[in-house]
């Protein structure tokens, strides 16, 4: 069965035609399925990265992903970002500014990511422990819970392609009153937060010091690692949190909340930036 394209005004979506089959009935239709393809990062003259992604905000994503890598520091640091010649929406060209390269740590080795892939770039355990996650500075930041609770109901009612597709991930960046502010969503929940990073870095907004971030999934040591990179005090997750996840968010004094949804949430770390809530 050929697919036939359809670019969505968010994100790209396919029209394919499927056999529905509900008891022993089947008919014809057509589905829409989230569009998954692959974007090479080019820094310099060299391939630095093949991650899988759906289209769209590649630009974000390319920015997101060299910033939470610790291969960037700034906007700053970008001197331009751009298509190849020959127009290939697949390959995202970076070129920073005069005397600014990777490390000999970042230089000397590929990342190739799956769209459910975080760490699949690290060549070894020091490569982790190379890009060490930063402690969050002291802040007066307190939260009633109602405003968590309020969180999941605004997300999905901007999935906008989720409810289309049903196959997308969703990373939300909110004030401290709970007000959606950005979100970005892809088949890869890692590149759904560096879309959102690097929407947030190239609009000089970093760090993002004031904000809580709110990820359609499970909150992975990845994520947790790629939002304390953007200085995010309060990170939320519909799923479960790991313990590396829990472990890094302690030590860097992040608020870590996980299953987050039907009026009810855990709190694992960080429990003083909640209202009401005892203290460890």
């Amino acid at each position: 069965m050929a697919a036939q394209r359809t670019l969505l005004e968010d994100a790209p979506s396919v029209v394919v035609p499927i056999n529905r089959v509900e008891g022993a009935h089947a008919s014809r239709a057509d589905d829409l399925l989230a569009v998954e393809g692959a974007l090479e990062i080019q820094l310099g003259p060299r391939s630095l990265s093949i991650t899988m992604r759906t289209p769209g905000n590649d630009f974000e994503l390319a920015a997101g992903f060299l910033y939470s890598e610790g291969i960037i520091r700034d906007r700053a640091d970008i001197r331009s970002l751009r298509r190849p010649s020959d127009g290939s929406p697949d390959m995202v060209l970076v070129d920073l500014v005069e005397g600014e390269r990777p490390s000999p740590a970042h230089a000397e080795r590929n990342f190739v990511m799956t769209s459910a892939c975080g760490v699949c770039g690290k060549a070894s355990l020091s490569d982790l422990e190379a890009n060490a996650c930063p402690v969050l500075p002291r802040d007066d930041i307190q939260i009633e819970p109602a405003i968590i609770h309020g969180l999941p109901d605004q997300l999905r009612q901007a999935q906008s392609v989720f409810d289309r597709t049903g196959g997308l991930h969703a990373a939300a960046r909110f004030s401290l009153r709970g007000e959606l502010e950005s979100v970005r969503e892809d088949v890869g929940r890692h590149n759904a937060v560096d879309k959102l990073v690097g929407a947030a870095l190239l609009d000089h907004r970093l760090p993002l010091a004031r904000s809580i971030l709110l990820v359609s999934g499970r909150a992975s040591f990845e994520l947790v690692q790629k939002a304390l990179m953007a200085g995010i005090p309060i990170m939320a997750a519909v799923g479960a949190p790991s313990s590396l996840a829990v472990a890094t968010a302690e030590r860097a004094g992040m608020t870590l909340i996980g299953f987050l949804r039907n009026g009810r949430f855990n709190v694992y770390t960080g429990s003083h930036r909640i209202l009401g809530l005892e203290r460890p």
